[in-house]
């Protein structure tokens, strides 16, 4: 078997182009001796620029290609991520009445100091002030994000805050940002369309035809063309597994919303609004608002998606355009195909309800560019790469699937259909019927395949308004009173952050004035 020296990543975009500088810096392929990395991409091929969110792996990604944040900011236009508020979640505005319409989901974990007890038994008991959310009890995140205050303080270390962090960004303007650090960290580039497959003897492929190009051939193909899966799927086969019976949204419609007014706040957090077939996203880059709604063709039709969206805009959509996605939610088993390996959508798509999509190519690259079969043998590489990705997709859908079916709605079919036990996976039911007489504990989850710790899993547990009932163990939790402690402690230090962290858009203004005026989105 011969060595492998030749990548070649066909497709630009995120995938591509983060996937590509990934493998670029770790297997040194600036350097005679590293492995040569190679991208194709066509012009004809755009990145859509809705706006997007990721999860805080993004930042040690960030940093492991060597790409500055503060160049990263300016360029791709973005903006702090500190966590998702989902509003209407748990029941429908007119069923709310007085109760909390919102909950927050932190990227911090809850606080854990010294001799001080864990902290979710003592809320589910009933030690933090009444009425006081979980999220809310137990971090000060969602004090410092509610105030519009930033995660850091320009001053601190590059990918490094005060707390924990990702971004929103333009995709398009991100991909441009990754293309240009991915050429001087030795990534050949090729604009070209890929055109034609050819299969070796071995089903493996042999070469790609392109359009502009002509032939290009490497020891391993990234197939990273998106939902057209132009390698994994159309030429060598692999199946694709459908979650719709799981997840039901499967389109949305976009517009990009400028800012009433220059000065106007950004939230430091995605916000995720539920509607009668599906949700919003609402999320903030410097100059516009990227906004969509993610529904279920099952249960409405693209009109109404349209109004609803508009309606929830409000005047600021009255002539905007609006942009349609579709797409099905599921993953492909088989990713890692002979000498083809799948990344991004091509791979799999899970609506981008907790941003998962960017998490799952860092995860890729990165079992890429560490298993990477060096003599060229792919078998036991690809069938361990096919086991981890599949396990975590799977895990992944049962995370976001309890986002619905711990809802109290009924006030459309979604919803009704959204709690019907036939759509909730094995795995999901056996955990929340452990979870109705303890919490989620560590042991529950194998960290080396959960995108989500246990801390997301129990902000979205409880946020969603999910009993556990500890009484009759209440005589185990001997530490009530240090508990309180620690509750008063974080609502104080809340306070006090919320006052000493800057404001989020100054943060950004002054991060993008550094090499001229703030980049327009």
């Amino acid at each position: 078997m011969a060595a492998l020296r030749n990548i070649l990543v066909v497709g630009g975009g995120t995938a591509g182009w983060l996937t590509a500088c990934y493998l670029a810096r770790v297997l040194n392929a600036a350097h005679a001796q590293g492995v040569r990395v190679s991208l194709v991409e066509s012009a004809d091929i755009g990145v859509l620029g809705v706006g997007e969110g990721t999860f805080p792996s993004i930042r040690g990604t960030l940093s492991a290609i060597g790409l500055d944040e503060a160049r990263f900011l300016r360029g791709a236009t973005a903006t702090f991520k500190q966590g998702i508020r989902f509003v209407d979640w748990v029941r429908a505005p007119a069923a709310a009445g007085g109760a909390r319409r919102d909950y927050f989901h932190p990227f911090s974990l809850p606080s854990q100091r010294g001799d001080a007890p864990e902290l979710l038994p003592y809320w589910l008991l009933g030690a933090a002030a009444p009425g006081a959310s979980f999220a809310g009890s137990v971090t000060l995140q969602q004090r410092v994000a509610a105030a519009s205050r930033a995660p850091k303080k320009r001053g601190d270390a590059p990918y490094h805050g005060r707390l924990n962090y990702a971004y929103h960004f333009d995709a398009a303007q991100f991909a441009r940002v990754l293309a240009e650090h991915g050429r001087s960290l030795g990534v050949r580039h090729t604009i070209a369309t890929v055109e034609n497959v050819d299969l070796d003897e071995h089903g493996a492929i042999a070469r790609v035809h392109t359009r502009e190009a002509g032939a290009l051939e490497a020891d391993l193909y990234v197939d990273c063309t998106g939902f057209r899966a132009a390698l994994i799927g159309r030429a060598l086969g692999s199946a694709f597994r459908s979650a719709k019976d799981t997840l039901f949204v499967d389109r949305a419609v976009a517009i990009q919303v400028p800012y009433a007014r220059a000065d106007a706040p950004i939230p430091s957090y995605t916000i995720s609004t539920a509607h009668e077939a599906g949700w919003t996203w609402d999320i903030g880059l410097h100059a516009r608002r990227g906004v969509g709604y993610v529904y279920s063709t099952r249960h409405t039709d693209d009109a109404r998606a349209e109004q609803v969206l508009r309606d929830y805009i409000g005047p600021a959509a009255a002539g905007l355009n609006a942009r349609v996605l579709g797409f099905e939610a599921g993953h492909r088993p088989a990713q890692w195909v002979k000498n083809c390996v799948a990344v991004g959508l091509s791979a799999g798509f899970v609506e981008p309800l907790e941003s998962t999509g960017i998490g799952l190519i860092e995860i890729a690259a990165y079992l890429i560019a560490h298993l990477l079969p060096r003599d060229g043998e792919m078998t036991r590489v690809a069938r361990l790469f096919n086991e981890s990705m599949s396990a975590r997709y799977e895990r992944i859908f049962d995370f976001v699937k309890m986002h619905y079916c711990l809802s109290a709605r009924r006030d459309s079919a979604f919803w009704i259909d959204n709690v019907d036990a036939a759509s909730v996976p094995d795995t999901l039911k056996d955990r929340l019927a452990m979870w109705r007489s303890r919490p989620p504990h560590r042991l529950d989850f194998l960290s080396d395949i959960e995108m989500f710790l246990p801390a997301s899993w129990q902000y979205i547990l409880y946020g969603m308004e999910f009993r556990t009932d500890l009484e009759s163990a209440r005589a185990a939790y001997t530490q009530a009173d240090a508990a309180r402690r620690e509750f008063e402690m974080i609502r104080v230090l809340g306070t006090h952050a919320a006052n000493d962290l800057p404001d989020h858009r100054a943060l950004v203004e002054a991060i993008c004035a550094e090499r001229g005026a703030v980049a327009v989105g």
